[in-house]
């Protein structure tokens, strides 16, 4: 066996964390010969040698260890294990040993059980950081924006007017005017608020990166999208129950995107969302945090984040059909939502009309409401 700490050593450990993240319907583990390397795993993430691992630890270590695509699905379970204490080393052999026997792998009953161990309390909203308890809360009854409806709709269609698209401009500003008056007020007391991925990934991370030398130019609205739901969380109080979800991505690039990681707390709870759907996996605890805002009588969810004509969408609509029989009315916010920057061109692929324009069409035949900015009321 190659001795701690070599790049044999390194290397096996990445093949062996790569099977226990493809553990489930796509892969196995291969027991027999690979599963003596977990203890071994476990001393290479535990950087102190206490016998506990960190969050901190998981993240400085996995980019040690090199890891990245094959091993994301693992990272992200883990880091929700870590979220709030550290994981010893014979819950973190059990949980593996769970993974690699369970149908759904990493989003199995491990799964499960890191969301039940962290699920917030009824009427608990997103924990303030230092910062938060330091800025005093609005006060009074009126309706409470992030920024004025105008000033949403305007922000977006200056930038693709600067990006010489100026039909686009059009559109978007022509959509949003549509949606301006399609929600009255909402009671923060009768709302939850659900934002989608709103992650590094999309604006620096890999996801960027893969859009090649454009890029930097079509991750804006998303970027425009993330610094408007840092404002809302930012500036009001209070703020209805306020939950989030990560995508599964390399190490780097699975940290809240900037704009976030000064408003949340370090330990804010989210949901896993490897897909499209965030009613998916069935083990990520969003449908029982769902289920119990409609028990506290909170009919609407507003979502918000990215991308808005994919995952965005695709939650909002199956979030809607799930949901919809109990009473919940699924909102989407587009001042809170963004997609890159040709999705919000025209295309003959969708008629003539945009990935956005076709997405928010879709969205209100499925009885989604989709409205240019949510005004909360205390």
């Amino acid at each position: 066996m190659p001795r701690a700490g070599s790049p044999a050593k390194e290397a096996a450990l990445r093949i062996f964390s790569r099977a226990i993240a493809s553990a489930g319907p796509s892969g196995s583990v291969g027991m027999s010969t690979q599963w003596g390397l977990a203890p071994e795993l476990f001393e290479a993430l535990d950087l102190d040698g206490d016998g506990e691992l960190s969050r901190d630890e998981l993240q400085a270590a996995a980019r040690q260890l090199g890891w990245h695509w094959p091993q994301a699905r693992l990272y992200a379970v883990l880091d929700r294990l870590t979220l709030h204490k550290p994981l010893s080393r014979k819950a973190f052999l059990a949980s593996l040993a769970s993974m690699a026997q369970d149908p759904l792998g990493p989003f199995g009953r491990v799964l499960l059980r890191a969301w039940s161990s962290t699920v917030p309390q009824s009427g608990d909203r997103r924990r303030p950081s230092e910062r938060d308890e330091q800025r005093v809360p609005n006060e009074g009854d009126g309706p409470l924006a992030h920024q004025s409806t105008g000033a949403a709709q305007g922000q977006l269609a200056h930038l693709l007017a600067q990006s010489g698209e100026p039909e686009a401009a059009d559109d978007y500003r022509e959509l949003a005017e549509l949606a301006a008056d399609a929600l009255e007020p909402l009671a923060i007391h009768s709302g939850a608020m659900l934002v989608i991925d709103p992650q590094r990934s999309f604006t620096r991370g890999c996801w960027a990166q893969s859009l090649g030398p454009d890029g930097a130019k079509e991750i804006q609205p998303i970027r425009l999208a993330f610094e408007s739901c840092a404002r809302l969380l930012q500036n009001h109080r209070p703020l209805p129950e306020t939950m989030f979800t990560r995508c599964p991505f390399p190490p780097d690039s699975y940290d809240w995107d900037e704009p976030l990681t000064s408003v949340l707390p370090r330990d804010q709870c989210y949901f896993v969302k490897p897909g499209n759907n965030v009613l998916w996996p069935p083990t990520n605890g969003f449908e029982r945090w769902a289920n119990r805002q409609l028990d506290d009588g909170k009919t609407t969810l507003v979502m918000g984040g990215c991308t808005l004509n994919s995952c965005v969408r695709v939650s909002a609509i199956e979030t809607q059909k799930r949901l919809g029989s109990r009473g919940l009315q699924v909102v989407v916010d587009l001042s809170l939502a963004g997609a890159r920057l040709g999705n919000y061109l025209r295309s003959a692929q969708f008629g003539g009309r945009s990935s956005v324009q076709a997405a928010v069409t879709e969205m209100g035949d499925a009885g989604v409401t989709v409205t240019a900015q949510i005004q909360w009321q205390h």
